[in-house]
């Protein structure tokens, strides 16, 4: 069982670091502060970090096939055009179109996390600011614009990720301790879902995740401290401790997809004892992820 400890590669940049994604389109690793509405754009080299303010909340992003990006903002998702020549590394550089609220601003609900089916359509969860049982629903953009309601009675939706032949998806809902997993099809979408693990009471929440080239799932631990690396069938196979506690969210980048990009929150943290808390981190795992899916409208 892997013990590997990462390193540290920026300051505590983020109150509450999220939804890391690797682009070489965007020319490497982005994240959000999500509850600042800013995202990060990561020089992983230099632990320089360029911030981007979008809007309230900044909850999920993608790169966008023609170019741009895909956010899942507060209440509903925005699309952003390729940045201009004379900027190419920035993000609001583009054109940005809006496409609306999905629900009413006094529901007290945000969007939270989100990713990319194999068909290019850019999917986001949300939950409630007072995290209230089954508040929350995954919303699912398609390329055209259009938004379809996916699930519904949610609590705190996070993760979402496929495996390398796309049949399967995992999904987390934080508070049930669960990593479920659908079959995923282009035509039903996602079907048939079961519980693939559960993450035991003492090992933190899961939160967000990612899935190798090999068919692995590594699950960041909310409030465990930790990354979990488990089998296709649910074993767990590594465990990855980090300094903190508030884990959320990793990916893996790089030239080669063969590093592990973890971000971490400062929310609910002693920063006085866990002073590394909201800093990016970075481990060589020894395996490699897959490429980013792209949104495709």
């Amino acid at each position: 069982m892997a013990t590997d400890r990462p390193e540290q590669i920026t300051d505590p940049v983020a109150f509450h670091g999220e939804g890391p994604v690797w682009s070489p389109d965007w020319g490497g690793l982005r994240c959000v502060d999500l509850l600042a509405g800013d995202v990060l754009a990561v020089d992983t080299t230099s632990g320089a970090v360029r911030r981007d303010h979008v809007g309230a909340v900044a909850a999920a992003l993608r790169p966008r096939a023609a170019g741009g990006t895909v956010l899942a903002l507060e209440r509903g998702f925005a699309l952003i055009g390729p940045a201009e020549p004379a900027d190419p590394a920035g993000l609001t550089a583009g054109v940005r179109r809006y496409l609306g609220d999905l629900w009413d601003a006094d529901a007290g609900v945000r969007m939270n996390d989100g990713g990319c089916d194999p068909d290019g359509r850019f999917y986001c969860g949300s939950m409630a600011y007072a995290e209230t049982s089954g508040a929350g629903s995954l919303y699912r953009l398609a390329p055209d614009g259009t938004v379809s309601v996916v699930l519904t009675g949610v609590t705190v939706s996070n993760g979402l990720a496929w495996s390398p032949d796309g049949a399967r998806a995992y999904y987390v809902d934080s508070p049930t301790s669960r990593v479920d997993v659908f079959d995923y099809d282009s035509e039903r979408g996602l079907s048939n879902r079961r519980t693939l693990l559960t993450v035991s009471a003492d090992g933190g929440a899961p939160d967000g995740l990612t899935v190798d080239a090999d068919g692995y799932l590594w699950v960041a631990l909310w409030g465990g401290g930790a990354v979990h690396r488990y089998s296709p069938t649910g074993r767990l196979d590594g465990i990855v401790p980090l300094p903190v506690p508030r884990v959320t969210a990793c990916t893996f980048g790089g030239d080669r997809l063969d590093t592990l990009y973890i971000t971490t929150s400062q929310v609910g943290t002693d920063l006085t004892r866990y002073p590394a808390a909201g800093a990016v981190f970075a481990l060589a795992p020894g395996v490699r992820g897959q490429p980013v899916q792209p949104f495709t409208g």
